[in-house]
């Protein structure tokens, strides 16, 4: 069984909407789509500040989308559903195919603050050496750098979409001294935009890093009004070791019973009682392997 928070909207002040004039102006000028990705990355970064958004969780729900996009660049037909799959529900020993590797990859990147060791635990095939180049590849204000980074792992590996995006991002926080990476760029870039370079590749990155900020603080509004109900209803929870896998579940886009600090039995009458009461769902919708 694999479960997300799924709960009713609380009365929880609301964070800051992102401004409608950063969501509504259209432009293709460089220096405006520049003016425009800052603004949305200064609103992102109050977002990101607030105690009752749960980060962790937000990361890996945008990691979720950021493979999902990686996923279709590739030409593979995954989606969401089926990457929660084959990650969550893997077996010992059994592989994830490229697909499932390719979330696993962005799951890795985010867990831990942005350092080479924690890069490279991400993106394994890469030594730290290349992965500490490429991170110094970019020069200049945040998007800059981000863009070059970009650049610079894809004319030394075409096809390397995935560590391309992942470092990109990464040198992106760096930038604006994130803690975590947070994935953006990927989640709105499309596969011709990987092409670009110079300019053209700036302004791309710009105008992703915008829709992607807007959805990123829609979706922390979103996990903050349901992570705050899944703490209302902790207290109901009587199972040793529910706390525990309240955590879990405030961490993670989903959790597998068999994942919780809990006997198999144990674990699956806890998710049962959450989703009874409004706190998590059900993923899978199948009566086994859920």
């Amino acid at each position: 069984m694999t479960f997300a928070r799924h709960a009713p909207i609380d009365d929880l002040d609301r964070l800051p909407r992102m401004p409608a004039w950063v969501t509504s102006a259209r432009s293709e000028r460089l220096e405006d789509v520049a003016f425009l990705s800052g603004a949305s990355l200064a609103h992102l970064h109050l977002v990101l500040a607030r105690g009752d958004v749960p980060q962790g969780l937000l990361r890996d729900r945008l990691a979720l989308h950021a493979a999902e996009a990686c996923v279709a660049f590739s030409g593979r037909p995954e989606r969401a559903s089926e990457l929660r799959d084959a990650v969550h529900l893997l077996r010992p020993g059994d592989l994830p195919g490229p697909a499932g590797e390719t979330y696993m990859a962005w799951r890795r990147a985010v867990e831990r603050p942005v350092s080479v060791n924690a890069l490279g635990r991400a993106l394994p095939t890469h030594p730290p050496e290349q992965i500490a180049g490429w991170l110094d590849a970019g020069q200049g204000a945040p998007m800059t750098r981000a863009a070059m980074v970009l650049e610079a792992v894809l004319a030394e590996a075409p096809r390397a979409e995935v560590p391309a995006l992942v470092l990109a991002d990464a040198a992106l926080a760096q930038m604006l001294g994130w803690e975590h990476l947070v994935p953006l760029l990927a989640m709105d870039l499309k596969r011709a935009d990987l092409r670009k370079r110079g300019d053209d590749l700036r302004v791309a990155c710009h105008r992703a890093v915008v829709a992607s900020a807007v959805d990123a603080e829609r979706l922390s509004a979103d996990l903050a009004r349901r992570a705050a109900h899944l703490k209302a209803v902790a207290p109901k929870l009587r199972a040793k070791g529910a706390g525990d896998a309240v955590k879990m579940f405030l961490t993670r886009d989903a959790v597998a019973p068999s994942a919780l600090p809990l006997p198999d039995r144990a674990a699956r009458r806890l998710c049962d009682r959450l989703v009874e009461l409004g706190a998590v769902r059900e993923l899978t919708g199948r009566d086994t392997f859920r």
